[in-house]
């Protein structure tokens, strides 16, 4: 493109109405009565944008090209530059950009440099799992020591793993608002000589911890071997952790309770943890396990996972002993359902309030909840696919 193509003189010489391109996505507009203005064209997020940049009586064309190089700039880093030029009329542009906006454009910025679009979902997910409902509305400029613990502080001893990976963006985040002119002063969310004095180190933290959770990036390999064994129990914990599920209401299960035509199965409220209904979509590997359970235990058996005593679901200790039978330990059931809300969180782009509905959470207020309740079946149905792809449990 062919740049500076105006001149001062043919912008005074201008009169016939339309624009006039300098080059860069700067115009001169000329409408009618010789009303003369500037104005800026740009992209942003793949959208065109177009915003003016004042009048040729008060802005010649080189502080006109000054301000629209401003802009641009600010568009290429993922800022809306009509937003910023209305904080600054107020007096404050560090004040109308928030914490989501520059993680948003943090992660525009960066991604092209990251390995694989993995990378970006892990950064998108974690950040809106655990960051955002705290500091998603935040201004950067705001944001301070207290916040950050408030997010922090709640899993850092449970999930040290994710928690210190969630400091480090929340980091990269501030780190990215202050050289963009957001906020001034120290990173609240660094380490070192910071955080370090009120948070213990991961690998302390690692030590002491008890490790009932198998982590997610182990589940592949332990579902491998898992999928190898042909008992009762076995295809009890393979359901369980495919439907993410309490073990209780796994081994309860009833054959009544299931639609397998329409792939779903609902757990009655009174064997709910929360007293209400709950609706699970079952995956193709759930499908197969209970397949599998048609043949040992028919329907008219009527509890699915049925011990040795008929009608009798089978004990949690059974589970327990299948996974130690597995070289795991000391992992528990419930660190099952731990490993799939982490998987869920850092490796998947799936909303933090999917995840939990999976698990049977209670989110938001009881408006919000019938809506979700009632709408979010098809979203969770893709979600409990990709569990289960991630698992390998499909058999082929």
């Amino acid at each position: 493109m062919e740049l500076e193509k105006l001149s001062a003189l043919r912008v005074k010489r201008a009169s016939k109405p339309g624009l006039y391109g300098d080059g860069h996505g700067l115009y001169l507009r000329v409408g009618d009565g010789n009303a003369k203005s500037w104005v800026l064209r740009y992209m942003l997020s793949g959208v065109a944008h177009s915003m003016g940049i004042g009048a040729v009586a008060d802005f010649s064309l080189a502080e006109a090209r000054e301000r629209a190089a401003k802009y641009r700039k600010l568009a290429k880093q993922g800022i809306d530059p009509i937003e910023a030029r209305r904080a600054e009329r107020t007096g404050s542009s560090a004040r109308a950009i928030t914490f989501a906006a520059c993680a948003e454009a943090y992660i525009a910025n960066h991604k092209g440099a990251w390995k694989g679009a993995r990378h970006a979902k892990q950064w998108t997910s974690s950040l809106e799992a655990y960051a955002c409902p705290a500091l998603s509305g935040l201004p950067v400029s705001q944001i301070d020591t207290a916040a950050v613990m408030s997010v922090l502080r709640p899993i850092w001893t449970q999930k040290p793993e994710t928690a210190a990976r969630l400091r480090g963006r929340i980091e990269s985040v501030l780190d990215f608002a202050t050289s963009a002119g957001y906020r001034s002063g120290e990173n609240p969310a660094r380490w070192r000589g910071h955080l370090a004095n009120l948070l213990p180190r991961k690998s302390k933290v690692a030590q002491v911890k008890h490790y009932q959770a198998l982590p997610s990036a182990a589940m592949p390999a332990f579902m491998t071997l898992l999928r190898q064994r042909i008992g009762v129990a076995d295809y009890a914990l393979q359901f369980a952790i495919l439907t993410a599920v309490r073990s209780s209401e796994a081994l309860a299960a009833t054959w009544d309770e299931f639609d397998l035509e329409a792939k779903l199965w609902t757990i009655p409220a009174e064997r709910m943890k929360a007293k209400r209904d709950h609706v699970v979509p079952l995956s193709d590997a759930v499908l197969v396990v209970l397949a599998k359970m048609r043949v040992i235990r028919p329907p008219g058996a009527g509890v699915v996972f049925a011990g040795r005593r008929r009608g009798r679901p089978l004990g949690h200790g059974q589970l327990l002993r299948t996974i130690a039978a597995l070289g795991y330990r000391g992992v528990t059931t419930h660190g099952m359902r731990s490993a799939f809300r982490d998987w869920a969180g850092d490796c998947t782009a799936f909303p933090r309030e999917l995840a939990e509905a999976a698990l049977a959470h209670v989110v938001g207020d009881k408006s919000e909840t019938a809506y979700r309740r009632s709408t979010a079946i098809e979203k969770r149905r893709c979600l409990m696919q990709a569990w289960a792809d991630y698992c390998g449990s499909v058999n082929r």
